[in-house]
């Protein structure tokens, strides 16, 4: 059996950086196992798998996979189906067209605003499912340290201290002294483990003030090899829970706040994402992700 395969660069607008993804379409007929088996051969960050929608309003039902594990919703995949889906099955009208992907997820429906224009990379958003809620307590600075290859007093910026939070996926979230510092950090084996169990966190998300592009306003590195992703180019789904971290050491005022968040630069493969926050009375009230994509490869796999 043959099946349509699609790779995409998503949160940039070139192909070859951002972070990539695999879309396989027409998915209905694969058990779960031989989705897991199949991200573990193409082996990026995550494979989603589409299938027909439970409700037939809309646009499809899918499941993302890492090359370890099922998510119940991730960033990426969510921007990149829903462009690719607007793709194939929208029509250019004098060279623009807009649309509204719904996709049904383990976490819930999602519904992506997609903007197509001729010459220019697909831009896509929505708006989180879940806000982000915290969860256990950090493990202690000395600690963090030991499990990243860097020194205590390299973690930790301005007010802001390690948190862990969660909007469908679990992340420790450590604010990191420089730019130097976040390019010497990297996964410590002997301590990672323990530091950071896998039931506990899907994955460390770093990130500093000091950036790359003057149009950032923060820097962001990624680990996960809980869930079989080393280092992740751009990390959708824990910008969802980062916007947490902004609205409480930040202390935003009400209104409309937008954070260019820069991501994968040590991978060689710089990404962009587009983190906007609503506040209002004082509380986060929605959080938005957004970015481009461009399509790499249409293809076919055999099952």
């Amino acid at each position: 059996m043959a099946l349509p395969l699609y790779t995409l660069d998503v949160f940039t607008d070139r192909r070859f950086s951002g972070n990539p993804l695999a879309i396989i379409t027409d998915a209905d007929a694969l058990s779960a196992e031989q989705m897991q088996a199949i991200a573990g051969e193409l082996n990026v960050s995550e494979t989603v798998f589409v299938m027909k929608s439970q409700n037939p309003a809309h646009s499809a039902r899918i499941r993302i996979f890492t090359p370890g594990s099922e998510l119940p919703f991730a960033g990426h995949p969510t921007i990149g189906t829903a462009i690719l889906l607007a793709q194939l099955r929208t029509q250019m009208v004098n060279g623009e067209r807009d649309a509204i992907i719904v996709l049904e997820q383990p976490i819930g429906t999602v519904r992506v605003g997609v903007r197509l224009r001729e010459g220019q990379a697909a831009l896509a958003e929505f708006d989180a499912p879940k806000l982000p809620e915290k969860t256990a307590l950090p493990p202690s600075r000395d600690r963090i340290a030991d499990a990243l290859g860097l020194l205590p007093r390299e973690i930790g910026f301005e007010n802001h201290t390690p948190q862990c939070l969660s909007a469908g996926n679990t992340f420790a979230f450590v604010p990191v002294s420089s730019l130097e510092a976040m390019a010497k950090a990297h996964v410590e084996q002997s301590h990672w483990d323990s530091v950071f169990p896998g039931r506990t966190f899907g994955g460390v998300y770093l990130y500093t003030r000091e950036c790359v592009h003057s149009g950032s306003a923060f820097h962001a590195r990624m680990f996960a090899p809980q869930i079989g992703v080393p280092e992740d180019a751009a990390t959708g789904s824990a910008a969802v829970c980062f916007a947490g971290v902004v609205h409480d050491f930040d202390t935003l005022p009400d209104g409309v706040h937008r954070r260019i968040i820069e991501q994968g630069y040590e991978m060689g493969r710089p990404s962009s994402i587009a983190l906007t926050l609503v506040v209002t009375g004082g509380r986060l009230g929605t959080v938005r992700i957004g970015g481009s994509a461009v399509r790499v490869i249409d293809g076919a796999i055999t099952v």
